[in-house]
């Protein structure tokens, strides 16, 4: 393997601002590792890094799962025998409902998903990376890990929450070469916020949303080229950053 070689592995490869990523990492010639739930969307990502002569696998996995999650960690072990960047990107979005109208099953699926799932992947992929000395660890937070949003307790309170994850990890692994840091996405231009949006006559709540200062909504490769910036040596010198991409939002 060429020294120049880095190996990322991305949950959430199948679409949006993981395949987005994906593309661009693989593009700057790292080899990938895609994770994703849904086997035909993470394949798609898959055959598109191989048709841009890019190398990846994907191993379907439920980063909800430890057993999944070690695995996945394994396979890119075992296939590139190392993982320099983490792209820590699997979430989903809250159904809208009121605080005391959320229904038990919607908090165990998107603390699930948003908050286990990342931890999960800190936990394994950090044991990876402390073995060998060097990594770099990116997490997918959001605008409303910066604030609250109006009908989504849930979604904002576990975007919070995977700040400070990143945050621990930071403090704790910062002597051992290992970087840690989290982007906040505002509104993107994804399937996810799309069917967001058609969960609005389910629940029979509009959730009362801002529209940020720049007048529009971002687009995945614009959130792709952060995560190609914190996974590069332009960014070496950052740690336990929090790195708002909203268009102003939060301001």
């Amino acid at each position: 393997m060429a020294k120049t070689e880095k190996i990322a592995v991305i949950t959430g490869a199948g679409s949006g601002m993981g395949r987005a990523a994906s593309l661009k990492l693989a593009e700057n010639d790292m080899k990938l590792v895609l994770v994703d739930f849904n086997k035909q969307t993470g394949e798609e990502t898959l055959n598109l890094i191989k048709k841009n002569g890019g190398e990846a696998i994907f191993v379907k996995a439920d980063v909800t799962k430890s057993e999944d999650v070690q695995h996945y960690v394994n396979r890119a072990v075992e296939t590139y025998g190392r993982i320099d960047v983490f792209f820590n990107n699997a979430g989903v979005i809250q159904k809208p409902y009121l605080f005391a109208d959320i229904p038990d099953e919607e908090y165990d699926r998107v603390t699930s998903v948003n908050f286990k799932g990342v931890f999960f992947g800190m936990k394994y992929v950090l044991k990876v990376m402390e073995k060998q000395g060097s990594g770099v660890i990116i997490n997918n937070s959001s605008s409303s890990g910066l604030r609250v949003e109006h009908s989504l307790a849930l979604y904002s309170a576990s975007k919070h929450a995977v700040l400070g994850l990143t945050k621990a990890a930071a403090k704790e692994y910062a002597d051992k070469g290992i970087r840690v840091n989290a982007i906040c996405p505002g509104g993107v231009e994804t399937n996810l916020v799309k069917d967001f949006q058609e969960t609005w006559e389910e629940t029979g709540n509009v959730p009362q949303i801002d529209y940020p200062p720049m007048g529009r909504m971002g687009n995945p490769e614009e959130i792709a080229n952060v995560v190609a910036f914190l996974s590069g040596p332009g960014s070496s010198y950052m740690t336990g950053s929090i790195i708002a991409v909203e268009g102003g939002l939060t301001l």
